[in-house]
């Protein structure tokens, strides 16, 4: 009974949170004249990836590394597949095409990256330094890059119209602790009712804690496209991924290198495989996601998730 409340509960603050966040943000970036999808990519991206983050330091202090990699790989898989195929499903999404030239390189290395060093079922300290200083290269690059600022739609939430920047900053702050904290009772309670019917940690990690922690990006994205700032969710996903790797695996690795036990080899494989799937469908598509788009994305997520409850990958 208790894990339905923490679930409810969870329900009701993600919904809230993410209207505060997505509302700050938009008014954020109008207000500093930077674009939308930076602003997606970083400090959307940030907060969001605070669970997966909480999630993966606490797994590998108590000594279950398969939980914390189980985590971000699933994670990432579900931001991909399910947030952006559930968005694509509601709304077309698009990006400019110079901005997929930019931005898509960043993404596709870093699940390059974490696919060539997990390899060996380790991440060591070095690794995880390595990967931190990659994470502020990266958002350097993001900020220090000059954007023509496109106005985007003026149709928003009358919430807290005409406050400054820094009432906005607060709105953003509030957004996500409200969001974390919703995540962070769905996966409580999601968790407590799969070990009373016994599935694996592994299993658990890679789907209900992923699918729980990627329910801030699912919020946001979806209520960013469906106020017509597309970019924003798409590097909401993209800056999500980036840090769930750089940022998650690279500080959890320098406070507890990590030793995996599990085989995760096809798991590491299909993180890679379903980003370049994702850039590939944007790239030749128009530069946008639709319908058809987000139900490949879908199923794509669905197979996995299918083939791992069987045992089958």
């Amino acid at each position: 009974m208790l894990d339905l409340i923490q679930i409810s509960a969870g329900l009701a603050l993600l919904y809230y949170g993410g209207n505060f966040l997505v509302t700050g943000s938009v008014r954020l970036a109008r207000s500093l004249k930077i674009s939308p999808f930076i602003v997606g990519a970083t400090v959307i991206a940030f907060g969001t990836s605070a669970p997966e983050l909480a999630v993966a330091v606490l797994a590998a202090l108590d000594g279950t590394s398969e939980l914390a990699m189980g985590n971000v790989i699933g994670s990432n898989i579900a931001n991909i597949g399910l947030v952006l195929g559930l968005t694509a499903l509601t709304c077309t999404i698009s990006i400019a095409p110079d901005r997929l030239k930019r931005e898509s390189p960043p993404l596709l290395l870093a699940s390059l990256l974490i696919l060539v060093i997990a390899w060996d079922l380790q991440i060591n300290r070095v690794e995880g330094l390595f990967m931190v200083c990659l994470l502020g290269l990266y958002i350097w690059r993001s900020f220090s890059h000059k954007e023509d600022f496109s106005e985007e739609p003026e149709e928003e939430a009358p919430l807290f119209l005409g406050k400054g920047p820094a009432f906005q900053i607060l709105l953003i702050v509030l957004g996500l602790v409200i969001l974390v904290g919703g995540a962070k009772l769905l996966v409580d309670g999601g968790v407590g009712i799969a070990r009373n019917i016994g599935i694996s940690e592994w299993f658990i990690g890679i789907t209900i804690v992923a699918i729980g922690t990627s329910l801030p990006e699912i919020v946001s994205s979806l209520i960013a496209a469906k106020r017509g700032h597309g970019e924003m969710a798409i590097g909401n996903i993209f800056g999500s991924n980036i840090f769930n790797i750089l940022m998650v695996l690279g500080l959890t690795a320098t406070i507890h290198p990590l030793q995996i036990q599990e085989p995760i080899h096809p798991d590491l494989i299909i993180t890679f495989a379903i980003t370049v799937l994702l850039v590939a469908m944007i790239a030749y598509g128009n530069h946008s996601l639709g319908k058809r788009k987000g139900v490949i994305l879908l199923l794509a997520y669905f197979v996995y998730i299918g083939l791992k409850g069987t045992g089958s990958l």
